[in-house]
């Protein structure tokens, strides 16, 4: 449970601190491209939460952790055979790097 919160907080910390980012690159960028004028630290926290109501969570790390729960069943699935015949081809295949 601690744990959960500690994480929240630290989400909270990353995204006010993104904010900043997107200001200080707007203002940065922006105002020189386009014909823009300066954004606010309420404005580009506003853009960042507009950003996530349009395109989706932020997730970074759960792909990852799908992927391989799904590697997971797969290989639970299989027999001794093909398991052993997929992790020989993965050998070759992760050798050739």
């Amino acid at each position: 449970m601690r744990h959960k919160f500690l994480y929240l907080i630290f989400c909270i910390v990353v995204f006010l601190l993104l904010s900043i980012a997107v200001m200080l690159l707007w203002n940065a960028i922006l105002l020189q491209v386009t014909q823009l004028g300066k954004i606010s630290y309420w404005q580009a926290l506003g853009l960042m939460i507009l950003c996530r109501v349009l395109f989706g969570s932020f997730n970074f790390g759960n792909k990852g952790r799908n992927a391989k729960y799904f590697l997971k069943e797969k290989l639970m699935g299989m027999d001794e055979n093909d398991r052993s015949s997929f992790k020989e081809e993965w050998r070759k295949r992760s050798n050739r790097l």
